[in-house]
């Protein structure tokens, strides 16, 4: 590898770093809505459903994984899928996050008035605050970015980070004030290594 090409490496992965950063640095002005979505998350009767497409969808299906492996019920439908059937897993008492950098992406929309008439409430996770599923939802989790990190401005590189980074901190929030133990985090691992880890340590 040619020095050249190690600094094209190393300028986006400082990219990506900056945006994190830039997350880290607009907690204090997004706090209140931050209180209020984990207020609503702690209080669910129901799921917290992650829905998106593309990239998003990508990053939603592990955001769903993280926050169930740290005590909060969750699970992801692609939003395509949903017009096709899937809406029939979301009830009234659920909670719905769905991901859009732009607000704007019309397979991401098109679900949001059938989960409104189930009676679910949705979290817009977006880059966008004006866009419209910010305005179609009840609660905004803005998470804007600059720039994605590739020459074209158009990879979601810096913006799918970014909130793959905001929706982890999210759930880890969410499980410490659950006073989620060590034992209940083994009880959702019992397989692999990590499986084999706990029940050695006597977790399981």
């Amino acid at each position: 590898m040619k020095m050249e090409d190690i600094e094209i490496i190393r300028k986006v992965m400082k990219a990506e770093i900056s945006s994190i950063k830039k997350q880290e640095q607009q907690l204090n002005s997004n706090k209140e809505e931050f209180n209020l979505i984990i207020k609503e998350i702690l209080t669910l009767k129901g799921h917290l459903i992650i829905m998106g497409v593309g990239k998003s969808g990508h990053i939603g299906k592990k955001l769903a994984a993280t926050f169930a492996s740290t005590g909060t019920p969750s699970f992801f439908i692609h939003a395509t899928e949903a017009m096709h059937g899937d809406l029939g897993m979301i009830t009234k008492d659920d909670l719905v996050i769905i991901i859009s950098n732009s607000g704007e992406t019309s397979e991401a929309l098109a679900p949001i008035d059938a989960i409104h008439r189930i009676g679910a409430r949705i979290i817009a996770l977006t880059g966008q605050e004006h866009s419209t599923l910010a305005r179609k939802s009840e609660f905004l989790l803005e998470v804007q970015v600059d720039r994605e990190a590739d020459t074209f401005n158009l990879a979601p590189t810096n913006s799918s980070t970014s909130v793959l980074v905001v929706g982890d901190s999210l759930a880890l929030a969410i499980s410490v004030l659950k006073n989620f133990t060590e034992e209940q985090f083994g009880m959702y691992h019992p397989g692999g290594a990590l499986g084999r880890k706990l029940v050695e340590e006597g977790k399981l």
